[in-house]
């Protein structure tokens, strides 16, 4: 099983931080080069609980993302439902306000039945949203 754990901060209300996180299409600049597309709305909240979202690696197969659980400025947890050679896969990330901002802390844990894929997949989404974060640190500034 592999684990990712990122914990973040950013300098700005985690009202802001969680509305540019909770939109699918938003989480392109943090996974680059993926793209990221609402397929399916959530039950109470557009990006809540139910809510599906299809991710595309150039010419790989795509695969979905659904939100399996939204406490607005919060929680975000999901899973991969569809179309991955990884299995076991869940997301988890927590919102907290801090005195200057906000904080992210972002896991994510995973595995595959495909030996060393989910070594390198680790390797590369973790450089991807650690990128990506730093970026939107300094985009909001």
């Amino acid at each position: 099983m592999q684990h990712i754990e990122i914990k973040e901060e950013f300098p700005f209300s985690v009202e802001q931080l969680f509305a540019f996180m909770e939109r699918h299409e938003n989480l392109q600049g943090i996974f680059s080069p993926i793209k990221i597309t609402t397929i399916r709305e959530g039950e109470n909240e557009r990006y809540g609980v139910g809510s599906v979202r299809r991710l595309q690696i150039a010419f790989e197969p795509p695969f979905e993302e659904s939100i399996t659980a939204y406490t607005k400025n919060e929680l975000i947890e999901y899973k991969i439902t569809k179309g991955s050679p990884l299995k076991d896969h869940h997301g988890i990330m927590k919102f907290r306000q801090t005195e200057s901002g906000s904080q992210l802390d972002y896991t994510i844990f995973f595995d595959s039945s495909i030996p060393f894929i989910a070594q390198i997949v680790r390797f590369f989404l973790e450089r991807s949203i650690r990128s990506g974060l730093k970026k939107l640190q300094k985009a909001n500034r």
